[in-house]
C-alpha cells in the first residue's frame, strides 16, 4: 500500500511540475474554475459508486478500489493542470519567483482534493470494514496524516532549497546550481530525512509505545541477544487489523520497530522473534541506506541524460513534422515528449528496478532468520498465518515482494541446503555491483553522445522551422524569405535557396543584400547547371550601385570574372581591397585567381 502511494505522489508531483506556467492560460479563471468544479463532481461520482458494493467482498476489495481511484484521481489531475493551467493561476505563490516551492505545494493540494473526496466517500465502507466510527472531519485527517510522510521528504527538499538560493554566499549559490552541488544537497538532505524523518512518521501515524510487561521484555532481550537496539511501537494501521510489522531509522536513538495489534495477538512468541529477526535483518544488511542509494539513482540518471535527449529530439525532422501537425508551439511539444518519457521512466524505475531489490532486500531480510535464531521453521508458520489470516493470499503476487508462498518455498529450499543463503545474498550483492556500474557508466557514458552534432542539426532545424512559420505568417516580409534563402545556402540547398531569394526580391527589388546574396549563389553553386554568370553580373552591379562594399564588390569582380570580363574584375577587386583593408589577404587571393585561372575550371567555395 505503501509502496504504491510512493509512485502515486511521485508522478503528481511530477505532472505539476513538469507544467510550466503558460503567458496565456488556455481558459480564464471564471472558465477554468468551472472546468475544475465539473471534474471534481464527476470524480466524486465515479468514487461514490465505486465504494457502493465494496463492503460485500472484504478489506482486500475496499484496498482494490482505493488503487483504481487514486489511478483515476491522477488522470482527472492531469486533465485538470492541463485544462485549467492551474500552474498559471498559482505562479503568484511563489512571491515573484522566490519560492517557486509555494507554487508546487499548492499544486500538490489539488491533487489531495481528488483523494479527499475519494476518502470522503470511502467512509461508510471502512467503518463498516474495519469496525471504527469517525467523524467526516477526523477520518480527512486521519487520511492525511496516513500519506503526508510519503510526501514530506519532498516538501523539506522543496523547501530548504528555496532557502538556500536566498541565502547571501555567491560561493554556495554557485555550488548549488553546479550539477555536482545539485547531487551533493541532494543525498545530503536525503540522508538528514532519513535520520530525522522516523519519529515524525511515527508520530504521525500513531504509534504507542509497546505496553510495559513479559513480552516487552522478552523483546528486548532478543534485541540485545542480537546486539540491535531501537524503540518498540504498537502501530494502528487500519485500526491494528492489518498483520505487519515494520522498521525504519539509521541511527540507534531515532529507530524504531512498529508492530501492529493484529500481529501480536495471533503469532505465537517463536513466531513473534522470527518476524523480529527479519526486521532485524533490513539494518543489518544496510537496506535503509541501500533504498536511498537506488531512489537517488533515478534523480542521477536523468540529469544526466535529460539535455541529451532534448537534443536528440529537437534534431529529429519527425519532431518538426508533428509540430506542423499539431499546431503546438515547441516549447509545448517539447515538454510533452520529455514529461511523458521521464512519467514512464519513472513508473517502469520505481515498478521494475525499485521493486526487483525491495523483494530481493525481502528476501534477504527472510534469511536472517537462519542467522538470528538458526531455522526458519517459525517464520515460515509465522507466513502461513498471515496468509490465512489476511484473505488465503499466500499466492498473491505483489511487485514490491515476493508472494507469501514463493517466500516460503525459498525459505524451505534454504532449510535444506543452507548454500541457498549465499547464493541469494551474492545475487543482491551482484545486482548493487551491476547497479553501481550502470550509474557510473551513465555518468561518463553519456559524454560520449554525439550531443554536439545534435545541437548543430537542432539549431538549423528549428531556424528553419521558425522561418518557415515567419513566411506563413508574413508572406509579405521579404526578411524571413531572405534568411531563408541563407539557411538553405549554407545547407546547400542551393535550388530552393535561389527561389526563396527570387520570391524575396519580388516583394523587394532594389534590395542589395537580396541582389548580393542571389549573385554570389548563382556565380558559386556547387551545382553546375544552377550557375549563371550573365544574371548573377546584373543583379550585382544593381547590388553595388547601393551598397558599394568591399564584399558586394567581390561579387561584382567574380562575376566580371565569371562573364570574362578579367581586367575589370581585378579592378573592381581593388576596389574591395581599398573599400576594407582588413580583409586586404582574401581580395588580393582573388586578384590573383581572376588573373591565373579560369571560371569554371575550379569550383568556388
Amino acid at each position: 500500500m505503501i509502496y504504491n502511494n510512493l509512485i502515486f505522489f511521485l508522478v503528481a508531483i511530477f505532472l505539476f511540475t513538469m507544467t510550466s506556467g503558460t503567458g496565456i492560460p488556455l481558459l480564464p479563471f471564471p472558465g477554468a474554475l468551472l472546468v475544475g468544479i465539473i471534474l471534481l463532481f464527476l470524480f466524486d461520482t465515479i468514487a461514490r459508486r465505486t465504494y457502493a458494493g465494496v463492503t460485500r467482498n472484504g478489506s482486500g476489495a475496499y484496498f482494490d478500489a482505493e488503487k483504481r481511484l487514486t489511478i483515476i484521481a491522477l488522470l482527472f489531475y492531469a486533465v485538470s493542470l492541463f485544462l485549467c493551467d492551474i500552474h498559471y493561476y498559482l505562479t503568484p505563490l511563489s512571491l515573484n519567483g522566490r519560492f517557486p516551492s509555494f507554487t508546487n505545494i499548492g499544486g500538490l493540494f489539488f491533487f489531495f482534493l481528488f483523494l479527499l473526496l475519494m476518502w470522503r466517500r470511502s467512509k461508510p465502507a471502512y467503518e463498516v470494514l474495519f469496525e471504527r466510527s469517525y467523524t467526516a472531519p477526523a477520518f480527512l485527517i486521519f487520511n492525511l496524516k496516513s500519506n503526508l510522510p510519503i510526501i514530506f521528504p519532498w516538501l523539506v527538499l522543496s523547501l530548504v532549497n528555496d532557502f538556500l538560493v536566498l541565502l547571501p554566499f555567491p560561493a554556495l549559490k554557485s555550488f548549488l546550481h553546479s550539477e555536482l552541488g545539485e547531487y551533493a544537497s541532494f543525498i545530503l538532505l536525503l540522508l538528514l530525512i532519513m535520520i530525522f524523518f522516523p519519529p515524525l512518521v511515527r508520530r504521525l501515524w500513531g504509534c504507542t509505545p509497546f505496553p510495559k510487561g513479559e513480552l516487552l521484555d522478552h523483546l528486548h532481550a532478543f534485541f540485545k541477544k542480537q546486539k540491535f537496539s531501537a524503540g518498540i511501537y504498537i502501530w494502528p494501521l487500519f485500526e491494528g487489523r492489518v498483520i505487519t510489522a515494520a522498521v525504519m531509522g539509521i541511527i540507534p536513538g531515532m529507530r524504531y520497530v512498529m508492530i501492529t495489534p493484529a500481529l501480536l495477538q495471533h503469532l505465537s512468541r517463536q513466531e513473534l522473534d522470527a518476524v523480529m529477526a527479519h526486521e532485524i535483518g533490513h539494518i543489518k544488511r544496510k537496506h535503509m541506506l541501500l533504498y536511498l542509494f537506488i531512489i537517488s539513482g533515478f534523480s542521477i540518471m536523468t540529469g544526466f541524460v535529460l539535455e541529451p535527449f532534448t537534443l536528440f529530439l529537437l534534431s529529429r525532422s519527425s519532431f518538426y513534422v508533428l509540430l506542423g501537425f499539431t499546431g503546438l508551439t515547441a516549447e509545448n511539444l517539447l515538454t510533452i515528449f520529455i514529461a511523458t518519457a521521464i512519467l514512464l521512466s519513472m513508473v517502469l524505475y520505481f515498478r521494475f528496478l525499485f521493486g526487483y531489490f525491495i523483494r530481493n532486500f525481502e528476501r534477504q531480510a527472510d534469511l536472517h532468520v537462519f542467522e538470528a535464531i538458526g531455522s526458519s521453521f517459525s517464520l515460515v508458520s509465522a507466513f502461513e498465518k498471515i496468509a490465512v489470516l489476511s484473505g488465503n493470499i499466500r499466492d498473491l503476487p505483489s511487485w514490491h515482494h515476493f508472494g507469501i508462498g514463493q517466500r516460503v518455498d525459498y525459505l524451505e529450499k534454504c532449510e535444506a541446503d543452507r548454500s541457498w543463503i549465499s547464493r541469494h545474498n551474492r545475487k543482491v550483492w551482484l545486482s548493487l555491483l551491476a547497479y553501481t556500474v550502470f550509474i557510473i557508466g551513465g555518468a561518463f557514458g553519456h559524454n560520449l553522445l554525439p550531443t554536439d552534432s545534435w545541437k548543430q542539426v537542432y539549431e538549423e532545424k528549428y531556424t528553419e522551422y521558425v522561418l518557415e512559420q515567419k513566411i506563413l505568417r508574413e508572406p509579405d516580409k521579404a526578411l524571413w524569405l531572405g534568411i531563408a534563402g541563407d539557411l538553405m545556402q549554407n545547407k546547400r540547398m542551393e535550388k530552393k535557396a535561389i527561389a526563396a531569394y527570387e520570391e524575396a526580391l519580388l516583394l523587394e527589388p532594389s534590395n542589395p543584400k537580396l541582389l548580393n546574396n542571389l549573385a554570389w549563389l548563382l556565380l558559386t553553386s556547387h551545382d553546375l547547371s544552377l550557375r549563371d554568370p550573365e544574371k548573377a553580373l546584373d543583379l550585382a552591379r544593381l547590388a553595388a550601385v547601393q551598397a558599394p562594399a568591399g564584399h558586394v564588390l567581390d561579387t561584382l569582380a567574380t562575376a566580371y570574372w565569371a562573364n570574362g570580363y578579367r581586367e575589370k574584375a581585378i579592378e573592381v577587386e581593388n576596389q574591395a581591397l581599398f573599400a576594407d583593408p582588413e580583409q586586404g589577404r582574401y581580395y588580393r587571393a582573388q586578384i590573383h585567381k581572376f588573373a591565373s585561372e579560369e571560371y569554371f575550371v575550379q569550383k568556388t567555395e
